[in-house]
This record gives C-alpha cells, sequence and structure tokens, in this order.
C-alpha cells in the first residue's frame, strides 16, 4: 500500500485539475527513492516506472492502461484504476506478496540513479517529435520557480 503522504499529495493534486500523469509522478518519484535506498531494486528504470504507475492506479489515480502491453497486463490496470475501496479481493494474497518483494529486493539498484533517470527520460524524449518537445520546454520554463 503507497503511504499516506503520497497519496494525499496526488488528491492534492487533483483538487488543483492537474493531469492524471502529474497526479502519478508522486507515486513514481517515492518508487525511485525507495530503490535508491535499498527498500527495493528494479531491473530497470522502466520498471521502477511501471511500479509507481501501479501504485497510483490502485490508490485512485485515473490513468490509462498501458498501451504496449499484453492483455493481461492491460486487463489487470484497468482492474486496478477501476477498484473502489468496497472490492472484494482488493488485498492480493499475503504469499504472492512476499515473493514479489523477494525477488524485487534481489534486483540492482542502479535503475534509479540520476544518470539512469535521466537517460530514461531523454530517450523517451527523442521518441516524441520536435513541436511536442518544444512546448513542454516552454511549459517547464513558463511553471519554473522564479527566484
Amino acid at each position: 500500500m503507497p503511504e499516506k503522504d503520497v497519496v494525499e499529495a496526488a488528491h492534492r493534486d487533483a483538487e488543483q485539475g492537474k493531469s492524471p500523469s502529474t497526479q502519478a509522478g508522486e507515486f513514481v518519484r517515492r518508487e525511485f527513492e525507495h530503490v535508491r535506498e535499498g527498500k527495493h531494486g528494479a531491473r530497470s528504470t522502466k520498471q521502477a516506472i511501471a511500479i509507481g504507475l501501479s501504485k497510483a492506479r490502485r490508490a485512485g489515480v485515473e490513468l490509462h492502461p498501458p498501451k504496449n502491453s499484453s492483455g493481461k497486463v492491460r486487463k489487470q490496470a484497468e482492474r486496478d484504476s477501476s477498484r473502489g475501496e468496497s472490492a472484494p479481493n482488493a488485498q492480493p494474497s499475503s504469499a504472492r506478496s512476499h515473493a514479489v518483494s523477494k525477488a524485487l529486493r534481489r534486483e540492482g539498484h542502479a535503475s534509479a540513479s540520476h544518470s539512469a533517470v535521466s537517460r530514461q527520460a531523454k530517450s523517451t524524449a527523442r521518441k516524441r517529435g520536435a513541436a511536442a518537445r518544444s512546448r513542454s520546454a516552454k511549459k517547464a520554463a513558463r511553471t519554473r520557480r522564479s527566484g
């Protein structure tokens, strides 16, 4: 279960009218912190991001299911995003949860390093068009704190 402060930050973002991806960003950021501090590892930066997005969906952030994934993964993501407080079987089995945690602890921690995250962001940005990158840079400049 995600930490209470992260869920509250996402709810605050939602109340301010921010996009679901912005709301989910806090979950992803926290996931990188977990990997960096050694709570668990991740095989790749993408995996750490996916874990954060999954936690965001379970906490109620209305994200779309992943586009380039198997039907099984999409179905799970849709189930997570539609899951309410009163949903049956809301908690995974303790045996499965323990197994996943144990497997993640065996993974490396370099996937959340500053250089790895930067490399991931740059490679993802490169896949977008020049106009989209330009819009993003202009928005970043507009919303950057002055002072």
